[in-house]
């Protein structure tokens, strides 16, 4: 019998069994990953940026981890020679309505500790020459990393340590009993002590496997992306974002440096209709089914048809999406614009249509679920790592 069970080898998955073979030295660790190699969905699809934490609510576990995860996954990249760049972001204020929300940004950050600086147009254009705004802000803290190869280098350490890795093992069954996890894979039977269920777009449906009722269901909202022409890169210097609406869920269309020199122009979120949507033709009966008798999805609907409509329209209209990506960089046309492959978001949504904000977990008797752990938390992953290992501690005493 193994110590500990993880299931999901994503970046989450990955922090979790570095940061409890770093507290039990001498713990047997298996992770379970069902698919051939790890980091294949969020971790590894994904803008890359290591987030300062400006949106996010003061207090707030977002917030409080962002801080924290951006200076320690640099330190991260630093020890372990993984390349990186702190090349700061701008969020722009494009238009005169936009400028209040902008300074209530500028506020949050201050209250959030961070170095945030408020430019009037002409530093702006300083900054970069090319956007269209009045004001901005400048996150000089914000930065760039594959987060493929931190998880990598993660999985590497864990082995190192002595933890046990197992892909292409997709857990079909769970017994939790007193003293005792059973997992059972197509293949093979595990037994362990304690269950940590790190499991992204399918964290629901195990907790549910390990006989927990929960008021969420995960849903995939796909985030269609393009790549910028190489004769228009010259244009983007930092990363470059709107100012965001507090009413809305997402972010809106940005430009984003990679660390291997592409940048990406996105994305536009829609609903993907199976959770590993991947592209606007990926389709499961099943699972549609499965989001659209769930009543959370209607109340959403509703609060946000409108939004949701522009998205679904802008998807199929390159055009519009341009239009879009225009606000901030006029000069932008339809020819710069190579389409990019898609990411998916793992977003928990609740029985009365609300969105999960923050990190959510669910301590069972024998487990831990971490069912919602959206943006940040690559940028926070060995900050939430560290934070479920003090839960398994409580949880053991």
């Amino acid at each position: 019998m193994k110590d500990f069970i993880i299931i999901g080898g994503g970046i989450v998955g990955l922090s979790v069994g570095k940061a409890l073979l770093e507290r039990f030295s001498k713990a047997s660790v298996v992770l379970l990953e069902k698919e051939a190699e790890l980091a294949a969905h969020q971790s590894g699809n994904n803008s890359g940026v290591i987030h300062s934490g400006v949106y996010y609510v003061p207090g707030s576990q977002k917030a409080k981890f962002a801080k924290a995860g951006n200076a320690s996954m640099k330190r991260f990249c630093q020890e372990h020679g993984i390349k990186y760049e702190e090349c700061g972001k701008v969020i722009v204020a494009t238009d005169k309505k936009e400028i209040g929300n902008l300074i209530k940004l500028y506020e949050r950050g201050k209250q959030n500790g961070l170095d945030v600086q408020l430019l009037d147009k002409v530093e702006l254009l300083e900054k970069e020459p090319y956007v269209n705004g009045m004001k901005a802000i400048f996150v000089p803290g914000a930065g760039i990393v594959d987060y493929k190869q931190v998880s990598l280098k993660m999985a590497e350490l864990i082995e190192e340590k002595g933890g046990e890795i197992r892909t292409n093992e997709e857990v079909k069954w769970i017994d939790e009993r007193p003293g005792e996890v059973i997992v059972e894979t197509e293949k093979n039977t595990f037994r362990a002590k304690f269950l940590i269920n790190c499991a992204g777009l399918y964290s629901d449906r195990i907790a549910e496997m390990a006989g927990y009722k929960i008021n969420v269901k995960i849903f995939p909202f796909r985030g269609e992306y393009y790549n910028l022409a190489d004769a228009k890169q010259h244009m983007v210097n930092h990363l470059i974002y709107p100012v965001s609406n507090p009413e809305m869920p997402f972010l809106g269309v940005h430009f984003t440096r990679t660390i291997d020199g592409k940048i990406d122009v996105g994305p536009n979120a829609v609903l993907g209709f199976k959770r590993e949507a991947y592209r606007k033709t990926s389709f499961d009966v099943t699972e549609l089914k499965d989001m659209l008798t769930y009543p959370g999805f209607w109340k959403l609907s509703a609060k946000y048809f409108k939004v949701g409509v522009e998205e679904t329209i802008r998807s199929y209209s390159k055009k519009l999406f341009v239009k879009s990506a225009q606000k901030l960089i006029p000069d932008i046309t339809e020819d710069d614009l190579v389409p990019a492959p898609a990411g998916v978001r793992a977003q928990a949504l609740k029985n009365d249509g609300s969105l999960v904000d923050d990190f959510y977990v669910i301590n069972g008797k024998n487990s831990i679920h971490v069912c919602n752990a959206p943006s940040p938390a690559a940028t926070a992953s060995l900050e939430i790592g560290r934070e479920i290992v003090k839960q398994v501690n409580m949880a053991a005493t």
